[in-house]
């Protein structure tokens, strides 16, 4: 009986006032007199699911692309892997056009009917390169004030790039320049930047 008298709510009473009659609830069940004054923020409930990215059908390894943004817009590179989140590694080649290694996202590129052979390439490489941790930059160290201020007027230095990441270019490169070099026109092709002009369809062309 105890059990269930505890695990029952309790009742409300009716009252009368003058000529009619009022509910009146348990104090227990009365709105509370005092709030917060700031509201308590709750976590908000994420409902969409993260999916994995599907890749273009036109997206294979070995395709040569056409990049849309950043700094080299235009140019004509060769994709080399699929990378998560959408994001594709690609090369130049760095002897071809100058464009290194690097990761690009799959919305800022135009694939082409252009293929690559991919024969001979350092895989170990490719997945060293593809490997989480391998474009993160260092920290730098902070200079002293005083020391800053008087190197202001000083040429910047330049950017040395790690003796490690130019070995990897190379072992990348080297088996690609030589599949190019077998295809007619195809290093002047990927020497060649991707530009529109005045009465251009992009449209209707084929790529």
């Amino acid at each position: 009986m105890s059990a269930k008298q505890g695990s029952e709510q309790p009742a409300s009473q009716t009252k009368k006032f003058g000529k009619g009659e009022r509910l009146v609830p348990h104090h227990t069940q009365r709105a509370k007199k005092f709030y917060p004054a700031e509201d308590e923020s709750k976590p908000k409930k994420v409902r969409k699911s993260i999916k994995p990215a599907r890749p273009r059908a036109s997206l294979v390894p070995g395709t040569v692309l056409i990049l849309l943004a950043g700094r080299f817009r235009g140019k004509r590179v060769i994709l080399l892997k699929h990378l998560p989140q959408g994001i594709l590694l690609i090369t130049g080649p760095f002897k071809v056009n100058g464009v290194p290694l690097r990761r690009v996202n799959a919305r800022y590129v135009i694939a082409t009917s252009v293929k690559v052979d991919l024969n001979g390439i350092d895989e170990k490489t490719v997945e060293k390169v593809g490997g989480e941790g391998y474009f993160t930059r260092e920290k730098k160290q902070d200079k002293a004030g005083e020391e800053a201020f008087f190197k202001q007027g000083e040429k910047p230095e330049k950017k040395k790039v790690a003796s490690a990441r130019a070995s990897d270019q190379k072992a990348v490169d080297k088996a690609l320049l030589t599949n190019i070099k077998k295809e007619a026109m195809l290093l002047e092709y990927l020497r060649s930047s991707f530009s529109l002009r005045k009465g251009d369809k992009p449209h209707e062309m084929k790529w």
